[in-house]
């Protein structure tokens, strides 16, 4: 057990400091009192700034920090529950193991035993890796306005549901969410600041970022991580046949046809293109883009310009501000666009940003969807794949 974080009589601590020194001793007796002491605070007005900051009472956040650093324990070693206990700060394991039941709603031995590991994730793309895996995290990113496909289809069945915040783990409300649905594990796109991964480790949650670039990578890197080896395989499988059924119907409509991604924003039109639909459209379904693009885009061109391309099909992104939407009433007036191919055969496709600009197993999936019904008119349910005995596409 590390403790680096040193109290000093003679220094008055900031309630920040308090929670370091618990985070760095709690396998040390502990008790509101002392804890209050080191802030040179009434212990009644310590216990409420506390819980005012941190979301948890002094003790319950003693006995959080005790109990998730136990969980990783009977997970990583073989330790015995008297030693197990005592390592943690509790002298009898039998209190230790009510404690632990109460909390986690196991005894020790069944926790140690199971298999499943609850699982938080701080992006919603991420949770369109684990639903394909048959895994509900226990906190996740869900926002009727900023996730609605998610939140629609899972917002009774995960308990806590986190903001849709780009910066995360600088939201200490966030944190406070994310204890308190107590996750074993925190899957991430990106590298989480060092104080981050310390304060998650002191409450015995592990972190696993994602090396991968693609989705397919991704998926793989979580099943392995979860022992979902089996339902990835299968979940693969199933997109790359239905994606080659989609791209053969496809084919048959479009001919040569080439596409251009238009993005609105303001005043301005834009070229643009994401990682996801690059791949989907170009990879999976072989279609051709105006200007083949080896990176995400999202340059600025003319309407002069674009009318020189003149497309066979536009999708169309329009972005929801006022002044965007004015450019885009003004826009479909003009004699240049309405002069496009496009326009005038019927082959613009306006789109929402949700799901083309997420980036996951099921985005992927419902693009798929959308390309199918778009373009040929055919109901994605035509093409099923049972994984497991049921459709995904009832799932997804």
């Amino acid at each position: 057990m590390k403790h680096n974080a040193e109290y000093e009589p003679s220094r008055q601590m900031s309630l920040d400091e308090v929670r370091d020194y618990m985070i760095c001793n709690f396998d040390h007796p502990l008790n509101v009192t002392t804890l209050a002491a080191m802030a040179n605070l009434s212990p009644s007005y310590f216990g409420d700034s506390f819980k005012k900051a941190y979301g948890q009472s002094v003790m319950d956040y003693v006995t959080s920090l005790r109990i998730n650093h136990a969980k990783r324990l009977l997970r990583e070693t073989d330790m015995k529950l008297r030693e197990l206990a005592k390592t943690i700060g509790y002298s009898d394991e039998f209190y230790f193991s009510r404690k632990f039941k109460k909390e986690v709603g196991v005894s020790p031995s069944a926790y140690e035993r199971a298999s499943e590991r609850k699982v938080a994730v701080y992006s919603p793309s991420l949770l369109g890796h684990l639903v394909v895996l048959g895994i509900i995290p226990v906190a996740a990113p869900l926002d009727a306005k900023w996730t609605p496909y998610y939140y629609q289809q899972y917002h009774q069945r995960i308990a806590v549901h986190l903001k849709a915040v780009e910066t995360p783990w600088n939201d200490d409300d966030q944190e406070i969410m994310l204890l308190a649905a107590k996750p074993d594990i925190v899957i991430s796109h990106i590298e989480l600041p060092e104080t981050t991964r310390q304060r998650l480790s002191a409450h015995g949650i592990d972190v696993l970022t994602l090396q991968s670039s693609g989705w397919r990578e991704q998926l793989r890197e979580v099943a392995s991580y979860t022992g979902k080896e089996t339902a990835c395989d299968s979940w693969i499988a199933f997109y790359e046949a239905k994606a080659a059924a989609v791209c053969a119907d496809l084919q048959s409509v479009l001919k040569q046809d080439k596409f251009a991604i238009i993005r609105l924003y303001r005043d301005g039109i834009h070229l643009y293109n994401n990682k996801a639909m690059k791949e989907l459209m170009c990879d999976d379904l072989q279609l051709s883009l105006v200007e083949e693009e080896t990176a995400p885009c999202n340059r600025p061109i003319t309407l002069e310009q674009l009318a020189s391309l003149d497309p066979e099909r536009i999708l169309l992104f329009v972005c929801l501000d006022e002044s965007t939407r004015i450019n885009w009433l003004t826009l479909q007036h003009h004699s240049l666009w309405r002069g496009l191919r496009a326009v005038q055969n019927g082959n613009l496709y306006p789109l929402p940003s949700n799901p083309w600009y997420e980036y996951s197993p099921v985005a992927m999936n419902r693009m798929l969807d959308e390309m199918l019904l778009m373009i040929t008119g055919k109901s994605p349910n035509a093409i099923q794949g049972v994984v497991h005995g049921a459709p995904f596409l009832c799932e997804l």
